[in-house]
């Protein structure tokens, strides 16, 4: 039978979530964070969605940067969830959802970004058409995540198929630019260290 991801995914990060911001679970978002934090404080508008938030720990940073925005979260995990209320309190509205299927309408975001999440979509097109969705004509999708060169992407994609976490995919560039040119326009992908990118579109 084929492995349910997102139910996998759900019930690692409800796992995952009271340690997350310390142990190496996060470690590898963690490094990311600088990278994000300063695309996110150059892109333009006040709404933002933090697609697949986890903790909260990134967001709370965005608004340490600027407190005049509007930060909503959505998350799988009613767990994460949790911290990231513990964190944020009521300054952020915090949603449990799919990525797959945004509960927000047309236009209603200026900034969408994805960090450390995306390699365990099942379906990464269904999202991006989403996020394109959800984005004003103008509005700017970040996505931060793991890459490896080829060799390891050859021994680990097929592992993942075992994956209990829920991980589904580590992408190469081209992949990678290639679904952001579905939905988005001026992509950019440059990497960040030594296992992860950080990539751009305009909605």
């Amino acid at each position: 039978m084929k492995p349910d991801k997102k139910r996998q995914s759900q019930q690692a990060f409800d796992q995952q979530a009271a340690t997350y911001d310390t142990d190496i679970q996060g470690s590898h978002a963690r490094t990311l964070y600088p990278y994000m934090l300063q695309e996110i404080t150059h892109a333009w508008g006040d709404r933002v969605l933090d697609l697949g938030c986890g903790t909260g720990a990134l967001t709370a940073q965005v608004l340490e940067q600027d407190p005049r925005r509007q930060v909503t979260g959505l998350d799988l995990s009613e767990q994460m969830l949790a911290q990231a209320r513990a964190r944020l309190g009521d300054r952020v509205k915090l949603i449990q959802g799919d990525s797959e299927c945004l509960p927000f309408p047309d236009g209603s975001f200026d900034v969408v970004y994805c960090c450390d999440s995306f390699h365990h979509y099942p379906d990464p097109a269904a999202v991006l058409a989403e996020v394109g969705r959800v984005l004003v004509p103008g509005g700017v999708f970040l996505l931060g995540d793991i890459w490896l060169p080829l060799p390891g992407r050859l021994l680990m994609n097929p592992f993942l198929r075992w994956s209990q976490e829920g991980d589904v995919k580590i992408y190469a560039r081209r992949e990678i630019t290639s679904l952001l040119g579905q939905a988005f326009r001026q992509v950019t992908w440059r990497r960040t260290g030594g296992r992860a990118f950080v990539a751009r579109g305009v909605r």
